[in-house]
Formats: C-alpha cells, structure tokens, sequence
C-alpha cells in the first residue's frame, strides 16, 4: 500500500520538523544511554576496587588464611560482604588461583578465572573479564601477611546487572522523550499552520510550475527576460526587457497585445511554436526574439528572451567585412599577378620602358582613393569602413567617389556616437548603393542598361553642428510610393531574407537623435542623408 505524500508545502515542512525533532530526541537518547552505561560502569568499578581492598585489608581474612580451613572461614564472611557491599561476587583464593569462596558453592576449590599476575605482583587493577558469571567488571587485591601475598581478592558486578540498571534509567528518559516529542510536534503544527496560510496552501504542482518556469528561464536568458502567463500577460519583465521593448513600470501584469508593440513582434511573443533568433523592431530597436513555451501537461505560459541586435550586427558586420575583404584581396591577388606577369613579359620583350610605364599607372590608381580618404577622413573607424567597402565596390565593377567637399579630423565625433553605429549606418548606406548602382548597369539577365560605369558618391563632412553622411548612386532610384516603407523591416528589391539594413540605419539613427531622408541622387539613383547632432563643444574647427 502506498502512503499518501503531503500535498501542501506547510504539510512537508511539518513531517520534515517531527522527523527532525525525534531524530534529535534519538540522538540524545542514544547519547544518553551510552553516557549512562560509562558511568554506570565507573561506578562499578569504584564500587568493586572498594570491596576488594577492605577486604584484603581485613585482619580477619589474614587470620583465616593462617587456618587449617580457611575456605569454611572466609565462605561465610565473603557472602556477607558481598551482600552489603551490593556485589555479585566476592571470590578470595589462594596466591595459586585456587577459590576459597565463591557465590556458587559447587565452584570453590576450582581455578579462578581472570588475571592475577599484576596481584601478586602487588598491585591493585581492575578489569572487564569473562568468568563463571558472565562478563564482568572486577577488581583483584593483594593479601598481604608479613610483606608476603598470601592471599588474592576479586571483587565484581556482572555487567548484566549494570544494562539492568541503565535500562531503568534509559525507560525514565524515553518517557520524558516522547513527551518532548509530542510536545514539538505540537509547537511544529502550529507554527506550520500559520505558514501554511501565509504560502495559500501552495501544493507540490504549484510549486514544480514555478520551478519549470525559472528553469526554462535559465536555459533562455541572454539579456532581457520576460515570462508571460497562461492568459498571456507578463507575469515577469526585467530591466533589459524593460529597455529593449520600452516597457513602463506598470508593464508586469498587462496582457501582451496591450503593449502597443509592432505587430509582428506581438505575434512572436503570443506564438505558441517556440520562436528562435527572429529579428524584430521595437521603438527603438532591433531586437533578436527567443521563446520557449514552458510545458508540463498543458500550456502554462512562455519565457522569452530578448537581446538587442546592436551587438549581434556588429558581429555578423565585421563577419560580413571580413568575407568582402578576403575576397578583394584574393580578386586583387590575381590582378597583380596578372599585371606583374604582364612587367615581366615586356620586360622580357626587352621594353623596359613601356614597362616601367604600366606599372606605374597602376600604382597611381590604386593609391589615389587611399590618399583621398586618409587625408580627408581622419576618422580611423570611418576612414578603414570607406577603404574596405571601396575594395568591395570595385570587385563588383562599381566605382566609390569620395566628395572633395568631405572632411572628418579624429576627436571631431563625440563618444554621444558610437563608432559601432556610424559603422551601421554608413556601411549599410554604401552596400544598398553598390547593390543598386552595380544591379542598373547590369540589367536584366546580365546585359548592360546603362553606357556609364556604376558609381557611388560619398559625402562626409561635419556642418552646422552635425555629421553629414550622404551617399548617392547610380541605380533606379526609389518609387514615390515606396518611400514611406524603404525603413521598414523586410523591404527589399532583393526577395526574401532581405530588408535588414535599411531598419539597422533608421534604428542607429534614432538612438544618436538624428535624422535621415531619401531623395533623388543628381547620378540619377536614390540619395540618403543622415544627420546627427554634436555637442557644440566637441565641433572644431
């Protein structure tokens, strides 16, 4: 048959307190019973060492040794002290071990069992021994006549009457115990009583539901945590929630659809699929959505993280630069083999100075963007981005002009603008313009629109307190009719799976408290403006 566990938490605690309190009352039991045997004990044995020494001090005992009979003398006198001195036997014998008296008379005149050496060597001891009595505490004295043992006395208390006795005090103490116990469990009921109302009689399913719910939180968290209820209101919101969704201090509570959160990342938050790394826009960011409906016989509520996309673009941008400039590098790689082949053929063909010639055309195009941009960009992040995406450009047959009107010195941009968002926005700019401008000279299936090489125009400059970037291409443009939606998460020309920077930039933008506009590049594609503000303080000159 199976015993029934405790339901409630209080109930629990109160088996566990009564365990504990009669675990504690068995110890001391335990240690008391054991203490009071030792004692018990040592009292024997001080009780014993007195009986063996009076009597072997006794002129009487010395004058029945000297008889002919001592056994019929000492018989009787060593039952008598044993009677009064409450032992279980008093044995006098000869130096030899022989028994002069003993408790059982059919015993005198055998060997006495125990030790002696140490009594005749003059000593007094005492000793744990079994004898005909069973295991006994003794202690064995000389007899001395003239300075000569002449007799042994071995005095005991059985050890089955010393359990006797400390059972007697042990069935005292399990009595005071058990009302102890009593008395506890008593006071334990109590106290749990009141727990029991101040927990609402939680029971061990309400308490694993909360356990499920922090464990799943624990397997979930990245940096802003929330868990919603069944009924899909936030049951919890930290500080990073908070922030990434723009959350108020009344949020904990709210149903998830009263947020006044973009649609599509309420419809990922009241999803009852599990949701992974998807990317969404919420006032001011973008933000990567997890969620994991927590489960346990039914749908109980969901846990979701959320992580602001910042550091993941970062990361995935950097990943993505490092991709193009391997590939730039690999591209011109070959190119310079090509070219070096070439140098060396015409040198071969002994036109050293046609030679000479070639290579230095090359050198003088290669060199002119990069001495354009370090001398006007004194932006070290902004100035390698423009460096990197022009490689970039011209692997893909685009040209990046850098305006001759564009100028940034290093300390000029406040730490107000990250360097990581300056990066997003310019870097974002630049990959659209390339894609659009690169996509009008190629056409359709790969044949040529347009006579004009493909170019993107870079601006860069501080103006009236604020950092200008414009960048203006060559493509199609942008409908009228799509100006609206350009920013909008999944807008794209490209297909699927696209529409990402575009949201990146207007986001950066909106955290440095600027703006940007779309208009008509005069190279005929579309043309962004960002501005952001400086602290006055910080423009120079």
């Amino acid at each position: 048959m199976r015993i029934p566990r405790p339901r409630s938490l209080a109930a629990q605690l109160f088996a566990m307190q009564v365990v504990l309190v009669a675990a504690i009352l068995a110890g001391f039991a335990l240690f008391t019973y054991l203490t009071d045997r030792s004692q018990a004990e040592e009292s024997a044995r001080l009780q014993s060492r007195a009986t063996a020494a009076a009597a072997a001090r006794s002129p009487s005992v010395v004058d029945a040794v000297r008889s002919a009979e001592p056994s019929a003398v000492l018989q009787p006198y060593a039952e008598a002290l044993r009677k009064d001195a409450a032992m279980d036997f008093v044995v006098i014998m000869d130096p030899e071990g022989r028994r002069w008296t003993h408790p059982l008379p059919d015993r005198i005149g055998r060997t006495y069992l125990g030790h002696i050496e140490p009594a005749l060597a003059g000593r007094i001891f005492s000793e744990q021994y079994v004898g005909t009595l069973g295991l006994s505490v003794r202690t064995v004295a000389p007899v001395y006549d003239g300075g000569k043992v002449v007799a042994i006395v071995s005095a005991g208390i059985t050890v089955e009457e010393i359990t006797e006795q400390v059972r007697d005090q042990v069935t005292a103490l399990l009595a005071m115990a058990g009302a102890a116990l009593a008395l506890g469990g008593i006071g334990t009921y109590v106290i749990n009583a009141r727990l029991r109302r101040h927990t609402h009689g939680m029971n061990a399913a309400e308490l694993g539901r909360m356990h499920d719910y922090h464990e799943a939180a624990l397997h979930a968290v990245r940096e802003g945590l929330m868990m919603l209820d069944g009924n899909r209101r936030i049951a919890l919101a930290n500080d990073g929630a908070r922030e990434l969704l723009g959350l108020g201090d009344d949020a904990v509570g709210r149903p998830v659809a009263d947020l006044g959160l973009p649609p599509p990342l309420t419809g990922a938050l009241l999803a009852s699929e599990p949701r992974v790394d998807e990317v969404h826009l919420s006032a001011d960011r973008v933000v990567v959505v997890n969620t994991q409906p927590v489960v346990g016989g039914e749908q109980r509520g969901t846990v979701v993280t959320l992580r602001d996309h910042t550091e993941l673009q970062a990361l995935s941008g950097e990943l993505d630069s490092e991709r193009g400039f391997t590939q730039a590098l690999r591209s011109q790689a070959h190119e310079a083999a090509n070219r070096l082949h070439t140098v060396v053929s015409l040198i071969e063909l002994g036109r050293a100075d046609e030679a000479v010639v070639f290579a230095t055309a090359e050198l003088e195009l290669a060199q002119a963007l990069t001495d354009r941009v370090v001398d006007a960009v004194g932006e070290p992040v902004l100035a390698a981005l423009l460096l990197g995406k022009a490689a970039q450009a011209n692997e893909r047959g685009v040209e990046l002009v850098l305006t001759e009107d564009s100028r940034i010195d290093d300390g000029v941009i406040p730490r107000t603008l990250p360097s990581r968002d300056l990066v997003t926005i310019l870097g974002n700019l630049i990959d659209n313009a390339v894609d659009a401008a690169s996509e009008a000279v190629a056409g359709i299936d790969g044949v040529p629109a347009r006579g004009e090489r493909a170019r993107v125009t870079v601006a860069a400059r501080v103006e009236g307190g604020e950092l200008l970037m414009r960048v203006g291409d060559t493509g199609a443009g942008v409908d009228s009719g799509d100006a609206a939606q350009v920013f909008r998460r999944g807008w794209s020309t490209h297909g699927a799976g696209r529409g990402l920077g575009l949201a990146l930039v207007q986001q950066a933008v909106h955290r440095g408290r600027g703006t940007v506009d779309l208009a008509r590049s005069p190279d005929g594609g579309a043309e962004f403006t960002v501005r952001l503000p400086l602290r006055p303080a910080e423009v120079t000159g």
